[in-house]
Formats: structure tokens, C-alpha cells, sequence
């Protein structure tokens, strides 16, 4: 897989940007704050429909495209793609509209030039994404690691994406019935009906999640053990899944070793009903609690996973160089699942990472460049890659929102 051409209109720093994108390495070299990571971030939004920095779809217009005076404004990002299906064309659309001197801002999602749902969007394109900030995957809060299962597995899996925004819409108006129940004590004939639906979709994402941390952490295991630490670390991916009334698993040891052994047990659980039974028993006990608080405690999502490194969790323990040798290993055990899942490797993108990495570390990385069809690397100072790797890639200079070829000549001088 891999972008022959990348077309932005307003998007970030780009007002307009028409350019061919090569098979192998690409490397954007320039200065900070001219647009490097704004073209890796349009590419990443594109696989996913989310954007890597900014929180609200808002903040990705062009800010001299929005004048107040412009009814409608409409940011473009546009990749034609060669898959081992084909080539096709994915567009995202971003439109600003003002009405009754109100601004909202809504996205149009198009796959050959024909207006798909955004879900619909999701696996013509396939990234993974390398930023310094990624640790915080590993130190960061459960929603941070949670939003990179869901990513992930919504590139490869539809149905598991389907499910999940199902989940979310019908633990949405769950919430809304305990509240109604909790404050005019009405509706509790209902709760069973979106009980029902709720762990009928929630099975589902629990079973996957299961499975995702599993074959992922077997992978992330061989890496982490063979290439980046010599032998000398061993390296677990536990799925810490919110399918009981036990949740004192930060604090309590014992209580943290029955979550992995549900963890567990949902891998290896091939019937979905039985997930589903006790999804509901779980829901049950807690049933007094959800009505006095107006939410939902149970359910995937508030699920978790952890790194232990050594028998060691890494988030509360690990060095930061541990830290950064364990997201590498995800990373790169990232990249080799998707293409085992989906029969070619995902594109690869590289934001100022290689200069946070020792050399050992930097030339496992740059060998897994060398391996998929196409990655888009960034550095301030292309002088850090070696001359062999100078040789292999092509070289863009990027200043001030215009992309330009470079000559390898101009680096080395």
C-alpha cells in the first residue's frame, strides 16, 4: 500500500498542496513550525478519521480560510492510493458552515469520488503513526490507551468499529435512563431492554480486545526480547478488562491478577453468549450503584491494558528508556500484525522519533523502513541518517507550507 498523491486545500499550514509521493522513504526535512507534522497529521487523519494533535475538527483549517464573512468553508485532504486491491481515492471533506450567526463545522467522508459514512472510510487506508508523545500510550491515562486499541483495530476490522459506535450511542442513552430513573424514579422497566443491547455489543468488544492485546503483545514479546534488549528483558502485554465488580486492581495485587485471569479467560472463550452472561451478571450486582451515580461502571469502556517489563509494570516502574524501548516494540509489532491481518504492510509514518532513538535502536527501525512500500519521516536535521539511508530516500524540504524536492547533494555539503 502506498499515496502516489496527496492533494490538501486549507488544511493546517497548507492552503494549497498538490504532491506525489514516491514508493520507499520520504524524508521532510525544514525547520519547526513549517509544516511537517501538519502533512503527517493529514495523511494519519485520513486512515482514521482523527486527527494526532487537535482536539476539535476546527483547529485543522486553514486559519486565513476562515473569514467570518464566507458563509461556507471547505478544507479538502485527498490521497489516491495503490493497494494490492487497486487503485482508489479517499476524501475527506471539512466544511464550515454559519447559519442564524452560528458556526458549526461538519466532515464529508468520500471513497471514489462517492459519499461513504465516515466508519466506511476506515481501512482503505492504513497507517501507524510514530510520535515522540506516544509514551504516553505507556504513562498516560486508561482513555489514551483505549483510543489506540479502538484506532488500530477500526483500520482492520469494520465490525468491531461498527460495534463500538453502536456501544457508545446505547451506553449514551443508558446513562440518560439511570438519570431519569435516579431523579423521577421512572423507567426502570426499560434498563433491562438497553441492558440487553449494551452487552450485546460490549461482548463483542471485549472478545476482540482480547484477542488484539494478545496476538499484539506475542509480537511486541519476540522484538522487545530478541532485537532491542538482547535477551536481557522480557516484556508482557496484559488486557485489564472492566467485566467485574472488582475494580480496586490499581491498588490490590490480588484483585489486579483476576482482571489478567478475565483477561485471559476472554481470549480464550469462544462462545460470545457466555461473555455476554456475565457481562449482564456484572451489570446486575452493580445495578443500585449505576441508578445513585447516573452512569455505567462496568463495561469496556472503562477497560485497560498494561506493560510489565521484567514481571515489573512499566507505567509505574520502568526507566524512561525502558519506556521508549517498549513503545518501539509495540510499534513495530504493530506494523507486522496489520500486515498479517490484512495481506500488506500499512504506511508508515515518522515524526521526529529517530532522533529520541540510540543507534542500535535507530538501525532496527530504519531496516523496518527499508521492509514496507512507502514511509514519510520527519527531521530538522536530516544529517542524522546515515549515508546509506540518505542514498535510499527521497528527500523533501518543506519551509513555510511549500514542499519542495531536494537534492541529496545540498545535504552532505
Amino acid at each position: 500500500m502506498h499515496i502516489k498523491h496527496l492533494s490538501l486545500t486549507n488544511f493546517r499550514n497548507y492552503g494549497r498542496l498538490e504532491l506525489n509521493l514516491p514508493v520507499g522513504p520520504t524524508l521532510l526535512h525544514g525547520a519547526n513550525a513549517q509544516g511537517k507534522t501538519n502533512l503527517l497529521e493529514a495523511i494519519y487523519y485520513l486512515a482514521t478519521t482523527k486527527s494526532s494533535h487537535a482536539d476539535q475538527d476546527h483547529q485543522l483549517i486553514n486559519w486565513e480560510a476562515l473569514d467570518p464573512k464566507e458563509p461556507i468553508v471547505v478544507g479538502k485532504l485527498i490521497a489516491q492510493l495503490e493497494t494490492n486491491q487497486g487503485q482508489n481515492i479517499v476524501e475527506m471533506r471539512l466544511i464550515k458552515e454559519t447559519q442564524r450567526n452560528q458556526t458549526t463545522f461538519r466532515r464529508q467522508a468520500l471513497v471514489d469520488k462517492r459519499k461513504v459514512r465516515l466508519m466506511d472510510l476506515l481501512g482503505n487506508l492504513r497507517v501507524v503513526l510514530f510520535l515522540p508523545q506516544d509514551v504516553q500510550i505507556i504513562t498516560g491515562a486508561p482513555s489514551l490507551r483505549r483510543r489506540y486499541l479502538d484506532i488500530t483495530l477500526c483500520q482492520t476490522d469494520r465490525d468491531y468499529c461498527r460495534a463500538l459506535s453502536a456501544y457508545n450511542k446505547v451506553l449514551e442513552q443508558r446513562n440518560a435512563l439511570l438519570r431519569r430513573i435516579a431523579e423521577f424514579g421512572d423507567g426502570l422497566d426499560l434498563l433491562p431492554v438497553y441492558t440487553e443491547k449494551l452487552t450485546n455489543l460490549g461482548s463483542h468488544i471485549f472478545a476482540r480486545r482480547a484477542s488484539f492485546v494478545s496476538a499484539l503483545g506475542r509480537q511486541a514479546q519476540n522484538i522487545h526480547f530478541e532485537s532491542l534488549t538482547d535477551g536481557r528483558e522480557t516484556l508482557r502485554l496484559h488486557y485489564l478488562p472492566n467485566l467485574s465488580t472488582n475494580n480496586n486492581h490499581r491498588t490490590d495485587d490480588s484483585s489486579l491478577n483476576e482482571v489478567i485471569k478475565l483477561g485471559q479467560w476472554l481470549e480464550a472463550q469462544a462462545d460470545q453468549g457466555a461473555i455476554e452472561e456475565r457481562f449482564i451478571e456484572a451489570l446486575e450486582e452493580v445495578q443500585e450503584v449505576d441508578i445513585a451515580s447516573g452512569s455505567t461502571r462496568i463495561g469496556p469502556h472503562r477497560d485497560d491494558w498494561h506493560f510489565w517489563v521484567s514481571g515489573r509494570n512499566l507505567k509505574n516502574y520502568g526507566s524512561r528508556g525502558q519506556q521508549r524501548t517498549a513503545l518501539l516494540a509495540l510499534k513495530l509489532a504493530e506494523i507486522s500484525w496489520m500486515d498479517e491481518e490484512t495481506g500488506e504492510a500499512p504506511i508508515l509514518l515518522l515524526d521526529e522519533v529517530v532522533a529520541e532513538l540510540d543507534e542500535h535502536r535507530r538501525a532496527l527501525l530504519l531496516e523496518t523502513v527499508q521492509e514496507v512500500s512507502q514511509t514519510i519521516l520527519t527531521a530538522t536535521d536530516p544529517n542524522m541518517f546515515t549515508e546509506a539511508f540518505l542514498e535510499t530516500a527521497t528527500l523533501m524540504h518543506v519551509e513555510a507550507g511549500q514542499i519542495r524536492p531536494d537534492r541529496k547533494e545540498a545535504i552532505k555539503s
